[in-house]
């Protein structure tokens, strides 16, 4: 008997395959699956449209990105592929649903440890996992090992251990410094604690505002969706009420997660496909990533968003991130060994 899942994967690939095989075939098109939100990749699938003419065929997949194109196989209409976190990156070369591309244009915008070696990947865009903290700190710098320090035992707050911010986290701590050292550090940070992790990454500004804790981690982009007043009034409250610093490892370095795509294995219009993700890393695209989300650009001449721009210059982590994600199932395995959502 088919399992109830695989059922769904292969009706939705059948779907998939009437939607988009005759639009791509009737006109110069790229079909993309994505799981960004719809709202955050209209604007550059509008642009890019108005700027070449080229029309881009949608489908949003919220989960299981890797597993549909592998379910859909030789058969699957989707050209290229793009996801938020490296990690679902990383999947779909793991299940063999990407292809590489060689182009200088990607290359050249995208830092070497920011894609894969084999091209079968490439950012779009960063964003930092940074420190807010309560301005009575003055806080100007710290690094990431500097959490689990004793000085702030009662003081921290956090999201979930396991969320995917904070296992990728965890992995680079891992990269940098070996299982161990990150054992004891997570232990520390646990230790460290002001209430047990919860909410997302406003909570954490939102908390230190109430006095609750003094210092945590959160994505930079929040810093934009809240100071800019989008997320409305409690928050931009929340995001003015705290500095925000960029921290390192051990001074080498701010860790950074991505959105990024890749071409399909079987992408059908693949010169389009490519054609597409080099105008995604082009100065028009990435000022969409910048102002519209309050990302940060992968190209350095990318102009950012003021409110990110004011957070400081990001010195990004040299390490690989292909080589980082590697560790997120060790990371998850230590999150719950030390029972640090407990």
């Amino acid at each position: 008997m088919i399992a109830r899942r695989t059922l769904t994967n292969l009706a939705l690939a059948g779907a998939s395959l009437l939607a988009l095989a005759v639009p791509a075939a009737a006109q110069q098109a790229v079909n993309l699956y994505t799981t960004r939100e719809p709202g955050l990749v209209r604007p550059l699938i509008e642009a890019f449209t108005k700027s070449t003419g080229v029309k881009v065929n949608t489908v949003f997949v919220k989960d299981g990105l890797a597993e549909r194109v592998a379910a859909e196989g030789e058969r699957s209409p989707a050209d290229v592929l793009m996801a938020v976190d490296a990690g679902n990156l990383l999947d779909l070369v793991d299940r063999g649903v990407a292809q590489p591309v060689k182009s200088g244009a990607l290359e050249a915008a995208v830092p070497a440890n920011l894609r894969d070696p084999e091209g079968r990947w490439f950012a779009l865009s960063m964003r930092a996992r940074t420190v807010y903290a309560a301005k009575a700190l003055g806080l100007k710098s710290i690094g990431y090992e500097d959490l689990a320090d004793p000085k702030y035992k009662g003081k921290v707050c956090l999201r979930s251990g396991q969320h995917p911010y904070n296992t990728a986290l965890i992995a680079a701590y891992i990269a940098h410094h070996g299982a161990e050292k990150a054992e004891a550090w997570l232990r520390g940070v646990k230790a460290n604690l002001a209430r047990k992790p919860s909410g997302g990454d406003r909570e954490v500004a939102r908390d230190i505002l109430a006095g609750i804790c003094e210092i945590g981690l959160g994505n930079s982009y929040y810093v934009g969706l809240m100071r800019s007043g989008e997320g409305g009034p409690d928050q931009k409250k929340w995001g003015d009420a705290i500095d925000v610093v960029l921290p390192t490892f051990e001074g080498k370095g701010t860790h950074v997660n991505v959105s990024g795509a890749a071409v399909a294995k079987n992408a059908p219009n693949r010169e389009m496909a490519v054609k597409f993700m080099e105008w995604l890393v082009s100065a028009d695209a990435q000022a969409v990533y910048a102002n519209g989300v309050y990302e940060y650009p992968v190209t350095k001449a990318a102009a950012m968003s003021p409110i990110i721009a004011a957070l400081g210059e990001l010195r990004i982590d040299p390490l690989p991130l292909g080589d980082v994600v590697r560790n997120r199932k060790q990371a998850s395995e230590l999150v719950d060994k030390v029972g640090f959502d407990n």
